[in-house]
């Protein structure tokens, strides 16, 4: 990335304004890449070996977790947009790995259960998601993987109070 030019045309024009957003060192977007890469990265086991991608894996991660969910609350756990969770449970309904049982209370909304083929699946992948976050996390000392909680931590709950203070 040393080619990269630092200074905007308006900069380079004598403009007052000198600063300039150095994406590559931005914070939000360097997390972003790292979330990115670190799916992309374990998306290489699932979609190998079951062909689904990541919205599937995130759908069936949240149903195996709850055993029994509704899509908002795939869409709330796995903070994917609604549109992009129908679809993720409209491809693995169509797989046979998903189930879906109207609401009773609310006939707007459905029950999302894994079949029992979603249920091995699943059960296949935990230990293979878990070795996978170890690994990640072996990369790191023994100091630093407690600072990452805390920093993760720290920056969730910075950003949440600025969400929650800008409504």
């Amino acid at each position: 990335m040393n080619d990269v030019k630092k200074s905007s045309p308006a900069a380079d024009q004598g403009s007052e304004q000198d600063d300039v957003l150095a994406l590559e060192e931005f914070l939000p977007y360097r997390l972003v890449v790292l979330a990115e890469e670190v799916s992309r990265s374990f998306s290489q086991i699932y979609a190998a070996e079951f062909g689904i991608g990541i919205p599937e894996w995130r759908v069936v991660a949240v149903i195996g977790q709850c055993h029994q969910v509704t899509a908002k609350v795939v869409g709330e756990r796995s903070t994917m947009h609604k549109t992009k969770v129908s679809r993720a449970v409209a491809n693995l309904e169509k797989s046979g790995l998903v189930t879906r049982a109207p609401n009773p209370e609310d006939m707007r909304e459905s029950f999302l259960t894994l079949t029992p083929r979603g249920q091995k699946m699943y059960a296949d992948l935990v230990p293979k998601a878990l070795a996978f976050s170890k690994m990640l996390m072996e990369a790191l000392a023994p100091e630093q993987r407690k600072a990452l909680e805390e920093i993760i931590a720290q920056l969730t709950k910075a950003s949440s109070s600025f969400r929650t203070s800008r409504k």
